[in-house]
């Protein structure tokens, strides 16, 4: 039996992308298809290298060849990803895809969230970008061990000066705190404020990036108004502790995006500090300051719950000490982050896909 590329093909459209609801042909995913007589190859192209479902994925093709063509089939498949991006991401169109990340709420975690999130994309082979939009409490120098470090600068051919993000563990940086003293107040009002953080967008030579995380400032204010009516959103994560005195400001953060004049997609809702567990015992869970109260809050609006995070002594420790934890192959907590990134990615695609796929 000699088999070709239309059987494999008519096999593989048996395979839907659970996300998109489409089969991987449709969805164009199928690239590079070779066959020799029973080894057939040909790459998977996700829409982002930190899809939580390729390993499902990949078992199906091949157990859809196996079923429709050849049960001795050997199958080889190379996985891939082409980031896609929102349909009416024009400019800065060098960046497929830029995340808020917001609480409503200091003191919740989300400079760590943000943090943690960028590392982990990055190191699920994304080109990434973490701004610190925070003006007055920047934390990503401390975060990233890059205390007075100074951006560099360089010339176009136009003559206009752009900044160079700095570049540590795979992910390039910009933070307002670069260009303050960190032991000076930042006095500014809104609107210099507001033009500070453009230039973090405009004026900084970001290169090709998958994801731009955006560590937002606590709050509703004038920062969140002008990043989201200035630059193309893709969506927000909402990050929040358990207890209601966060959550119930964090749900005025997470109504602010669904506003008209806004409208900006939410990705989800991570509950950051959900419970304690000491290192050493990784399976006791003490829920300290309430529980479920993140998830009530994604269900109450009707948007995903992305994940927990406990409180970890190690979390601390590699804030402190410039290595966010998620560079911690050994951590439990990498893989916590991991996921959590592979979930806003996985939302993000969703709703890239949505207007090409409405009809």
């Amino acid at each position: 039996m000699i088999i070709t590329n239309e059987q494999v093909l008519k096999a593989l459209s048996h395979v839907e992308d659970p996300d998109l609801k489409k089969d991987l042909v449709t969805l164009n995913m199928i690239k590079d298809l070779k066959i020799d007589d029973k080894n057939i190859s040909f790459t998977l192209e996700l829409t982002t290298p930190a899809c939580p479902l390729k390993d499902m994925l990949k078992n199906a093709c091949i157990n859809a060849v196996k079923h429709f063509v050849a049960q001795d089939a050997e199958v080889q498949i190379n996985i891939t990803s082409r980031v896609t991006k929102p349909a009416d991401s024009t400019q800065l169109s060098a960046i497929r895809n830029i995340i808020l990340v917001s609480s409503g709420k200091g003191g919740v975690g989300k400079s760590t969230v943000a943090s943690n999130l960028a590392v982990s994309l990055a190191a699920n082979g994304a080109k990434t970008g973490l701004i610190d939009a925070d003006i007055y409490g920047p934390s990503v120098p401390t975060m990233f061990g890059l205390t007075g470090a100074k951006p560099g600068a360089r010339e176009t051919e136009d003559g206009k000066t752009l900044i160079m993000p700095i570049e540590k563990y795979g992910i390039k940086l910009l933070s307002l705190g670069f260009f303050a003293d960190p032991d000076q107040p930042v006095p500014w009002r809104g609107p210099m404020a507001s033009n500070a953080v453009k230039q973090l967008f405009n004026d900084a030579d970001w290169g090709e990036l998958d994801y731009l995380i955006v560590d937002l400032p606590p709050g509703t204010g004038d920062i969140h108004i002008t990043i989201t009516q200035s630059f193309p959103i893709a969506g927000a994560v909402i990050v929040t502790t358990p207890q209601q005195v966060a959550l119930a400001d964090t749900r005025k953060g997470l109504a602010m995006f669904k506003m008209p004049g806004i409208n900006i997609p939410v990705l989800g809702v991570i509950e950051n500090m959900a419970y304690f567990t000491p290192d050493e015992l990784p399976e006791n869970k003490y829920y300290i300051f309430g529980k479920d109260g993140g998830k009530v809050l994604a269900e109450s609006f009707g948007v995903p719950f992305l994940g927990e995070i406990p409180i970890v002594q190690s979390i601390t420790e590699g804030g402190d000490s410039g290595a966010p934890v998620a560079l911690n192959k050994e951590s439990i907590l990498s893989a916590t982050f991991s996921e959590i990134a592979g979930k806003v990615a996985q939302q993000v695609a969703i709703n890239n896909a949505q207007p090409v796929f409405a009809k």
